[in-house]
């Protein structure tokens, strides 16, 4: 019990004491992960317990979609890009069909795989001045 809590405390402090940047790169992780545990629990037959956790892939990207800054016109893209995952959830959820899961899965791990080179990228400049 006394370690549940330490790890708890621990996400927490983790959450609490990032920055915006990392907080969308831990948004990703667990979309990804709670795609992951859709697809198995599609492949062991467990309906209910996919469905929760595509809600929760799905209610991640609803939460990207609804911070788009749409001061830049590139936020266009990545709403599409939203939506469509959206509906592919949806779609997956209703079959559950695990191939478009990780459809959905391929594109959440190259969007955060993009990110965290944004990320390597900016502390990069920060460092040197650039």
């Amino acid at each position: 019990m006394l370690q549940q809590n330490a790890y708890a405390q621990y996400q927490n402090n983790k959450i609490m004491t990032a920055s915006p940047a990392e907080l969308t790169l831990m948004l990703y992780d667990g979309a990804i992960k709670f795609g992951n545990i859709a697809i198995v629990a599609m492949e062991n037959k467990n309906p209910a317990k996919a469905h929760e956790n595509i809600v929760r892939v799905e209610n991640i990207i609803q939460n990207f979609r609804e911070t788009l800054d749409k001061r830049y016109p590139v936020w266009q893209d990545f709403e599409n890009v939203y939506v469509y995952l959206l509906r592919r959830c949806h779609e997956a959820n209703i079959a559950k069909d695990p191939e478009i899961m990780e459809e959905v899965l391929k594109h959440l791990r190259s969007m955060r795989d993009n990110w965290k080179e944004v990320i390597k990228k900016a502390a990069s400049e920060k460092k040197t001045g650039a």
